[in-house]
């Protein structure tokens, strides 16, 4: 019956799994589909890292390389986005050791980001990130043109 809930009604699943385990029934849990539903939720972590590395970045390459078009809205979004990406890593502090790979993933969509919404040519842009995480969380570094 599970494994046809699981893919008729993944709510009621999941509550059900929840309700199985919380009494202490492994042995009538789906422990198959509960264990790959966990590794899916540790990806999608990590794809909220990436993602919000991404936005961020894109902001950071638009602010040093078009500083014309500087303003408000874009300094709210680093704001915004150093806050969320804090969060993030407050909430899952293991991800700190895919930060290298992350950034790296999250710079080269952050490069097509830029390209698409400035105009500019993507290879304007470094080929891999100028910026160290440490920089792209502080608050106080607003990369400058030149």
């Amino acid at each position: 019956m599970s494994n046809t809930l699981y893919e008729q009604d993944f709510y009621a699943w999941a509550n059900e799994q929840a309700q199985l385990l919380r009494a202490g029934k492994l042995a009538e849990a789906d422990i198959a589909h509960i264990a790959e539903e966990i590794e899916s939720m540790g990806r999608s972590e990590k794809r909220e890292l990436v993602n919000r590395l991404s936005i961020l970045l894109m902001h950071l390459l638009k602010w040093r390389f078009q500083p014309s078009a500087r303003g408000t809205s874009w300094r709210l979004t680093i704001e915004e986005q150093r806050d969320r990406l804090a969060d993030v890593l407050a909430d899952n502090p293991s991800l700190k050791a895919t930060l290298d790979a992350s950034i790296a993933s999250g710079y080269r969509l952050a490069i097509l980001g830029a390209a698409r919404e400035t105009g500019l040519d993507r290879t304007l842009f470094p080929t891999a990130c100028p910026w160290t995480f440490e920089q792209i969380m502080d608050e106080a570094f607003w990369p400058d043109h030149g």
